[in-house]
């Protein structure tokens, strides 16, 4: 029950994590792996059954365990829960329910009601995990990192759809090319917006920010190519994605 093994879990399950982890200064680590661990476990726990109530069963394993750090009470031993009350505050833990409570979606196979639906369903699946982290490290100001979490998260959710449909779920409101082109642009305005206030990220907040690092390419290829969505072709090359991040890092320009 270690940062190590939160660790090994980021870098078999979220590579992109992982790399972005890995690049963030040393002290940071500590921090964000247990985060990514939690939030990779969570994200598992509606597909590895077929039976919707033990899905619900796994997520309320999960909720009861954050609403346990957040109420500071003795927390259940588990190779993630364990390093994770370690490292969150009671505040963090308390808005990681909603979070928690938002992949109740992938468990059925029921389309999103409307846009309010989906961008809360984003806003919490990302966005609540990257202020988590960011502040769990510094000052933030909330709404700028939540701005480029829902651009982190919408980018993430279209190199998704090819798996998503495959599983039969019905990922967007508006799967046409117009709808992904607009989508896109929507995503791209936040990270803009986000961009323009980066002043209000105190620099050891700034590390978890990496992890949103292919977000804007991502998102531009969406935009100028929808059908690359559908072909599963957001991607980019191994090298190219280390490079940026590379470059991101030493910049510090998120």
């Amino acid at each position: 029950m270690s940062v190590q093994a939160c660790a090994a879990l980021v870098e078999r399950g979220d590579p992109d994590r992982f790399l972005a982890v890995m690049a963030a200064p040393v002290a940071a680590r500590r921090v964000l792996f247990p985060l990514y661990a939690f939030n990779l476990e969570v994200a598992r726990a509606p597909w590895v059954t077929q039976e919707s109530m033990i899905a619900e069963m796994r997520l309320q394993w999960w909720r009861d365990a954050v609403e346990e750090i957040a109420k500071g009470s003795s927390v259940r031993r588990h190779e993630v829960t364990t390093p994770l009350a370690e490292v969150i505050s009671r505040d963090i833990a308390l808005k990681l329910d909603p979070l928690v409570a938002a992949r109740r979606w992938d468990i059925y196979k029921d389309p999103f009601e409307d846009q309010s639906h989906f961008d809360t369903y984003i806003d919490q699946t990302s966005a609540t995990l990257l202020w988590a982290a960011a502040s769990s490290l510094g000052e933030v100001e909330e709404q700028t990192v939540r701005d480029l979490g829902y651009a982190q998260g919408v980018a993430n959710w279209l190199r998704a759809i090819p798996e998503l449909e495959a599983r039969k779920r019905i990922p967007l409101l508006d799967g046409t090319s117009d709808g992904i082109r607009a989508l896109s642009d929507r995503a791209l305005a936040r990270l803009h917006r986000a961009r323009s206030k980066r002043h209000t990220i105190s620099k050891p907040a700034r590390a978890a920010l990496l992890a949103a690092w292919q977000a804007e390419t991502i998102l531009k290829l969406a935009r100028n190519t929808p059908g690359a969505v559908a072909q599963g072709a957001l991607e980019q090359s191994p090298a190219r994605k280390r490079l940026s991040l590379i470059l991101r890092s030493a910049t510090g320009r998120w």
